[in-house]
């Protein structure tokens, strides 16, 4: 297990310095350069230039970049009143995050919930049920389902708060309409790979043992399911924590998915590349946690990689 460990280790390093090295490339050669107004004097745009150190040889400023990467500094924003990157990302981030876990927490639970359920009554009414509500969910855009709970929840019933950001009811709409989507595309892929391990003979074998439903599922057949669940986990899990700019948006959400998008306008390279590496490294880091649980759940991947 330590050597999977450390090899698994190793490819999330590399992956993460090649993320950092294309994000600084990408930014560089994109035309233009965030200074460009023609209203502003040649030389407060000299000045600006060499005080963001947009002057020096490209070489010199991406050595610089890694310089203050590894001591966690990002930079200083362009646009935001000359806020550090980190500053705004840990200040914004929480927001998201508490949104993100909600959501996803309610997905992973419904969804697998769905998928187990529709595998277990493959062709019946619950089947039919679980899978008219994945395909809803996959088919329909989160921000129309959080219009919608808008006008419905929020306006007509006044159940719910329609907008805004303080109180555990103000998240309960926003985290729904941001999980349908992961919660269909939970429980459509649970079902199928429920459908499949239970057609193994080693499924055949437990019940001819006389094993109770509710352990054969329980302990043999949902632990071998999971793994095809586990491979999108990662970047799910990244995705929903990290801020999606238009459930954000269309709830007032102080999150960090807006400024990830208004920084793209607004050519705002410190905020570009420390949102992207930020991001790059909640990904990294939930993927080498789920290469860890693979380990764990299915020995047989620790040993195609060369471990005794």
């Amino acid at each position: 297990m330590a050597r999977y460990l450390i090899r698994r280790l190793a490819f999330t390093l590399i992956a993460f310095l090649l993320i950092v090295t294309l994000t600084f490339v990408i930014m560089k050669l994109l035309p233009g350069e965030p200074f460009l107004n023609p209203k502003l004097p040649a030389a407060t745009r000299q000045m600006l230039r060499h005080y963001y150190g947009l002057d020096k040889p490209l070489f010199m400023q991406y050595l610089h970049y890694l310089k203050n990467l590894c001591t966690g500094n990002l930079g200083r924003s362009l646009y935001e009143r000359g806020q550090e990157v980190s500053g705004i990302i840990l200040s914004r981030f929480p927001v998201s995050a508490t949104l993100g876990l909600v959501a996803l927490g309610f997905a992973l639970i419904t969804g697998l919930g769905l998928g187990i359920l529709a595998a277990l009554k493959h062709n019946r009414g619950w089947d039919y049920l679980a899978m008219t509500v994945a395909v809803i969910g996959i088919g329909v855009p989160n921000f129309v389902f959080a219009t919608l709970m808008q006008y419905l929840i929020g306006v007509k019933l006044r159940w719910l708060p329609v907008a805004l950001w303080g109180s555990p009811r103000q998240i309960v709409m926003p985290a729904l309409a941001l999980a349908m989507g992961t919660l269909a595309l939970m429980a459509r892929l649970v079902r199928t790979s429920m459908l499949e391990v239970l057609r193994q003979d080693y499924i055949t074998t437990a019940r001819s043992k006389g094993l109770s439903s509710r352990r054969i599922i329980w302990s043999h057949a949902l632990r071998n399911a999971l793994l095809p669940v586990l491979t999108i986990l990662g970047p799910l899990v990244a995705s929903i924590i990290t801020g999606t700019f238009i459930i954000e948006h269309i709830f007032a959400i102080p999150g960090l998915g807006k400024y990830f998008v208004v920084s793209i306008y607004n050519r705002d390279y410190p905020l570009i590349m420390g949102t992207t590496i930020f991001y790059a490294g909640i990904l990294l880091t939930i993927n080498f946690a789920i290469d860890l649980l693979y380990g764990l759940i299915d020995p047989r991947i620790r040993l195609a990689g060369g471990e005794e």
